[in-house]
This record gives C-alpha cells, sequence and structure tokens, in this order.
C-alpha cells in the first residue's frame, strides 16, 4: 500500500489531469452511497462534522473499464481550528481494489480535498463561466484559496486575482504566495467592489451570513460557491440566486445540505426546478452551460465521493508510473 503525502499529491497532480480525471468521472458514472454526515457537538466551542464517503468504480483516471476501485474519504471539518493555526478541514483517503479490496493507497485526504474541490469549480467554469473572463474574486483566505486561483486560472485568462478575508493579513499572505508563483494577485478591503468588477467569484468559507449580494453582480458574472456545505451556512443573498441560472456538483447533495439553496427554497424564493443541472447534466451535454455572454451563471457544490475517488485513482495512478 502507497502512503501518498500533501508533498506526494502537489508533486504528482496537475489542473488540466485533475479536471479531466472529474469530468470523466460524472460523464461515466460512479456508484456513490448517500455520505454518512454527523455533527461532533463540542462543550466549549462550535460543533465539528465527521463525514465518511464511500465509493466505487469499474474503470481507472482515464475511463479504462478493464480496471475498477472503491474508496472512502473520512473527513473532520472543526470551524475553531483556525484559532489554533490548524485547517478547518482535516482527512484521508483509502484507495481500494475493486474486486478484491486489497489497500492501494492511503493518500492526505486534505490535500486531495483541495485539488478535487478546485477541480470541480474550475469544471464547472469551463461550462459556465464567460470565455473571456480574465478578473478573478476569491472570498476567504483557507487552504482552499491558493488552489481555487490556480484552478480557475487552468480554464480561464484570468489576469487579475483579488483575495478578500475578514482577515486582511491572511488575504495578504495568499495573495503573496500567488504573486511568487506569478500570478497578478492582491488583497483587498472592499468586498463589494471587487465582487462588482469580477468575471468570477468564488467563496470557499464557513459563513453563515451571505457574503455575496445579487445587486453587486455585473452581466455575464459567473458564481462559484464552495463553503456553505450546511443547510444553516451561506454565502449569497437570495437575490443572487434568483438573478442566476443556478448549477450544483450534485442535486442530491445540493438540494440536501447546501445552505445557499436550502434556505431560498425553504422560504419560497425559488423552487427545486430553478437548478437547471448538475456535472452529470453538463458533462453528458443534456443541459446546456452558459448560453448567452451576458447571463448569470452560479455553481454550488457541497461535494461528491466521485469527485475524490476521481482524485484518488488520478493520484495513485500516476505514483504508480512515477515508480515504475
Amino acid at each position: 500500500m502507497k502512503l501518498v503525502s500533501p508533498a506526494d499529491v502537489d508533486g504528482l497532480l496537475n489542473w488540466p489531469d485533475m479536471i479531466n480525471a472529474i469530468e470523466t468521472a460524472f460523464r461515466q458514472g460512479v456508484i456513490q452511497p448517500v455520505r454518512h454526515h454527523h455533527t461532533v457537538d463540542r462543550p466549549d466551542g462550535a460543533a465539528s462534522t465527521l463525514l465518511l464517503m464511500p465509493a466505487w468504480s469499474d474503470f481507472d483516471a482515464l475511463g479504462d473499464s478493464s480496471k475498477g476501485y472503491m474508496g472512502v474519504k473520512i473527513v473532520t471539518v472543526s470551524p475553531d481550528n483556525g484559532a489554533i493555526a490548524k485547517p478547518a478541514v482535516m482527512g484521508v483517503y483509502l484507495l481500494l481494489d475493486g474486486k478484491t479490496g486489497e489497500p492501494k493507497a492511503l493518500i492526505d485526504g486534505q490535500r486531495l480535498t483541495t485539488w478535487r474541490t478546485a477541480g470541480a469549480s474550475a469544471l464547472a467554469a469551463r461550462y459556465l463561466a464567460h470565455e473571456d473572463a480574465s478578473k478573478l474574486v476569491i472570498l476567504g483566505a483557507g487552504a482552499l484559496s491558493g488552489f481555487l486561483a490556480r484552478a480557475h486560472s487552468s480554464v480561464r485568462p484570468i489576469r487579475e486575482i483579488s483575495i478578500w478575508n475578514r482577515s486582511i493579513d491572511n488575504a495578504r499572505k495568499v495573495a503573496a504566495d500567488l504573486v511568487a508563483d506569478g500570478f497578478n494577485a492582491k488583497a483587498v478591503t472592499d468586498k463589494d467592489a471587487a465582487i462588482a468588477d469580477a468575471d468570477i467569484i468564488a467563496a470557499g468559507t464557513l459563513s453563515t451570513e451571505p457574503l455575496i449580494f445579487g445587486r453587486h453582480l455585473k452581466k455575464g458574472a459567473h458564481v462559484d460557491l464552495i463553503g456553505a456545505f450546511t443547510p444553516t451556512m451561506r454565502e449569497s443573498d437570495d437575490e443572487c440566486v434568483k438573478r442566476a441560472r443556478v448549477f450544483v456538483d450534485t442535486r442530491e447533495g445540493a438540494l440536501k445540505e447546501g445552505g445557499d439553496l436550502v434556505q431560498p427554497i425553504k422560504a419560497g424564493v425559488i423552487g427545486d426546478s430553478h437548478v437547471i443541472g448538475d456535472l452529470f447534466d453538463l458533462t453528458r451535454g443534456t443541459v446546456k452551460g452558459r448560453q448567452s455572454p451576458d447571463e448569470i451563471t452560479l455553481f454550488k457544490s457541497v461535494g461528491a465521493a466521485l469527485e475524490d475517488l476521481a482524485a484518488g485513482i488520478l493520484v495513485y495512478e500516476k505514483a504508480i508510473a512515477a515508480s515504475a
């Protein structure tokens, strides 16, 4: 069994391969039971969340049907970790042989999650963001923020990246890291002004109150909502959702767990039918993505075990090839 560290994951993956692997998985389909979602109450702080995400398929990262894999991700989300300089999301991924159940790899789950989450957002942007989108705003300065910048820049001609965070110092750190890699990035304090000027707005926060207001969105904007993975959380207001053509990673997950949709649906602001399609529909061509330069699009993700399996298989097969 291979043990794959965060540095190993970074060294093995690139954005085109990651995005293509996720696209293949959605197009061909993967069995993914409803994930276990448990709240772990804490007497002295915010509750943690324990997620168990199993999936299996009859093909590999390239769609080869002669191979098959099983996998499960064990994840914890602890909102108070930022106070002790630890990531909110922790986890591991166990990849198994699809026929024998033999363990093949134990992969750092935090790094795998950041790669696949940003990869799914970039995949959606391929279909939904304006083809000339050049200005990107990222809300949040957690571990995912830099990955979102790099992933979106791999599918659209991004020339300006703005980072907003409640702590401006953390936003500056993310911006500095991106600048060191050759990106034109800066930290900003005026969130609303940055959003109003942006072609793509990506939010990866643990917010329970809207950060993106529909009145600030310009024509042709694409909104990418990655945080708010429970019904009590949200990153957008009702007007933002109403103005947009809305897509999700999976209908089952987003309509059950994504507060950005659960709350306005419960309030009667929109109905389930306001969600036009998911990544299965987009990758299979059963639903069209962006239809005009001026329309506003919105992608809401809560994560799917399919994405983890696709990423885990890709990491493992690249590791095997590298050691051959």
